[in-house]
């Protein structure tokens, strides 16, 4: 019985990298259960057995961890380069982000997958720079600027590759992006973000 267990789980596995490769590069409306299938050396009907479709595959394939660091840990004045620099280690390690980005501009299960990410795992991480009476709707603005910046940051160095963006070494972006991105965590609305 283990045996067949480790070959299941094998089989999921050789899937999930076939489908992230596969919907990378081709987006999710061009890529097939067949072309995955194919990408895994496995039979189609192995893939529909373990996911059912195609929404499912993708759902599991874009499962995500970002791992944020612990912000209330970090100084808070370092919290923007902190959460800056730990996107560029994800962004650079792990295409599942990528994918992400490139599926949400044209399907709504990318887009719910980036939405329960945002909810699940970078709203708590900026709620707990704030005192439990902030209200939701201060953190859910602070956390949705953040990831506005960030996420812009990601398209424009991974995704378009636009030439300014991506010949930027990493500290002039954490130099440019980071004191926004602080100010988005714990500044106040109008203010330059500068400390006098």
């Amino acid at each position: 019985m283990t045996e067949v267990v480790r070959r299941s789980d094998r089989t999921r596995s050789a899937i999930l990298a076939a489908a992230r490769e596969r919907f990378a590069a081709d987006g999710f409306e061009r890529a097939t259960i067949r072309a995955i299938a194919a990408d895994a050396n496995i039979d189609p009907s192995m893939v529909m057995r373990y996911y059912g479709n195609k929404e499912r595959l993708f759902a599991a394939a874009a499962e995500f961890d970002l791992r944020l660091p612990d912000l209330g840990a970090v100084p808070r004045t370092r919290t923007g380069r902190v959460l800056v620099t730990h996107f560029l280690d994800r962004w650079e390690e792990d295409e599942t982000l990528q994918l992400l980005l490139r599926t949400a501009s044209t399907n709504q299960a990318a887009v719910e997958r980036m939405q329960t990410i945002f909810a699940s795992q970078l709203l708590p991480a900026v709620a707990a720079l704030h005192p439990p009476s902030t209200e939701p709707a201060d953190i859910a603005r602070r956390a949705g600027l953040a990831a506005a910046q960030i996420l812009g940051l990601a398209l424009c160095r991974y995704v378009l590759r636009l030439p300014p963006v991506v010949t930027m070494d990493r500290e002039t972006v954490l130099d440019w992006v980071a004191p926004t991105v602080q100010r988005y965590l714990t500044g106040t609305p109008g203010s330059s973000g500068r400390r006098g």
